[in-house]
């Protein structure tokens, strides 16, 4: 086989592990290299990717029809009441509102639309061509807002001015907001904020059902199955939970700075960090000692259903290998020690916005030979599962190709799947997931393993 070579600009965004290397120093938190066909999204879609899943709020993209075309229904957000976030509305500019301007086209639109659908609030993305025309979106969504009654919140999301973790502190920035808006008359002591989590197929009812059977109140949720009226008043809250830190780490330090409110970091997949996400939870609120007592019974009952399904699958598993890249490299260590409880092997953890604190402690969790690499493209991401002879790749919806196209295994762990993956639940679902694929009969004729060749 003909050896895949790396871009030269690319060298010092990947680490290879060795037992005898004391120094790292991988690159990151940088702009994409010109020509290595990134897996990243652009800041509209960081910012839409968070925005999204807020149920209640019309959502428009002022530009061309096909940023709308892209990131229609961009995540597998429900909800348990209104989906108006599920239409996808653009201005569609067109060469003449390019030369002339579209603010009047915006302004039109916003009248129509909210007048037919009379949303809680309104969300409009900045996409690249308002920022080169220099559309006034601001004073747009003012006059909006006045005529209308309702909050018109600019998102200045202009795809190229940076790369898709810029896109989630402008949303974070359109959320702030929201928040401080409503009445926190009702809200308890024991309450808190879900921050990061998107209720990709209900996972967020999952969390919640967990802190309520602790006895804390979960105010609202930012933003899966999000409701503006909760958005505005999230500021009653005593403690903000942030599950995805990338897109709302932002947020949290934010209302932390205005409101005194603190944050904690959790995970909610894999059986030890949706554990500990309860406990930390609970720890938080030690003067209550009856929510400390719940946790351990919650856990200790998820966990003991769980055990015994989890080892019939460690029986197969145990030494086949995967590759992980995902968005925020926090996920990376929950999902490599979820692949460690059924006796699987991480050879290569990537992310596509992790930070120096993020790779350093992927640096300490992996084994030796394992490679860490920032902001990959297709061929670095095939060159590493072949060498590494992976049997598994998780990743998104762009990363699934890949992996067929090598005869590997996938796994869907970003925002196009549609069984959840988080709790002790979602763990189960997770890892029969990665049986089943790993395990299927039709990898023995991927060319690779000796099968029948195109």
């Amino acid at each position: 086989m003909e050896k895949i070579g790396i871009l030269e600009g690319r060298q010092k965004q990947i680490y290879e592990k060795k037992e005898d290397e004391a120094a790292f120093d991988i690159k990151c938190e940088t702009t994409s290299l010109s020509g290595s066909v990134s897996q990243r999204a652009c800041v509209f879609c960081g910012s839409r990717v968070v925005l999204y899943p807020v149920a209640d709020a019309l959502h428009v993209v002022h530009g061309p029809i096909g940023c709308a075309a892209y990131t229609w229904d961009i995540r597998g957000a429900v909800s348990s009441g209104p989906e108006l976030h599920r239409l996808s509305f653009s201005t569609d500019l067109r060469e003449m509102d390019v030369i002339y301007g579209g603010e009047k086209k915006l302004h039109r639109s916003l009248v129509e639309l909210i007048d037919d659908y009379r949303p809680k609030a309104a969300f409009i993305y900045s996409t690249c061509i308002i920022g080169l025309i220099g559309d006034d979106i601001d004073a747009v969504c003012r006059k909006v807002s006045q005529e209308k009654g309702i909050p018109v919140l600019p998102v200045h999301s202009e795809g190229f001015k940076g790369t898709k973790k810029d896109g989630y502190r402008a949303a974070c920035d359109a959320l702030m907001k929201l928040v401080g808006k409503g009445s926190t008359e009702g809200i308890g002591k024991y309450s808190i904020n879900i921050l990061g989590e998107f209720n990709l197929a209900g996972e967020a009812w999952i969390i919640k059902n967990y802190y309520e059977e602790m006895g804390i109140e979960v105010v609202s949720t930012m933003t899966g199955d999000g409701r503006v009226g909760d958005i505005r008043r999230s500021h009653g809250a005593s403690l903000n939970i942030v599950q995805c830190s990338g897109s709302m780490v932002k947020l949290a330090k934010m209302m932390e700075e205005k409101y005194g409110i603190p944050y904690l970091r959790v995970s909610y997949f894999g059986i030890e960090d949706m554990s500990k996400a309860l406990y930390d939870v609970a720890k938080h609120f030690s003067d209550n000692p009856a929510i400390m007592e719940a946790a351990k019974a919650l856990v200790s009952r998820e966990v003991g259903e769980l055990y015994p399904q989890l080892r019939e699958f460690r029986n197969e598993l145990e030494g086949k290998k995967a590759a992980i890249y995902v968005g925020g490299a926090f996920k990376a260590f929950s999902l490599i020690k979820a692949l460690r409880s059924v006796g699987m092997n991480v050879v290569l953890a990537g992310s596509q916005t992790g930070n120096k604190d993020d790779y350093s402690g992927l640096k300490e969790m992996c084994d030796e030979g394992t490679v860490i690499v920032d902001d990959s493209n297709p061929v670095e991401l095939s060159k590493f599962i072949l060498e590494k002879e992976a049997d598994l790749l998780i990743g998104g919806v762009k990363e699934r190709p890949i992996a067929y196209k090598l005869g590997v295994a996938f796994c869907d762990h970003n925002h196009e799947r549609k069984i959840p993956l988080a709790g002790f639940e979602g763990m189960y679902n997770f890892i029969r997931e990665v049986y089943s694929s790993v395990m299927s009969p039709v990898w023995r004729f991927a060319p690779r393993k000796g099968g029948l060749s195109s």
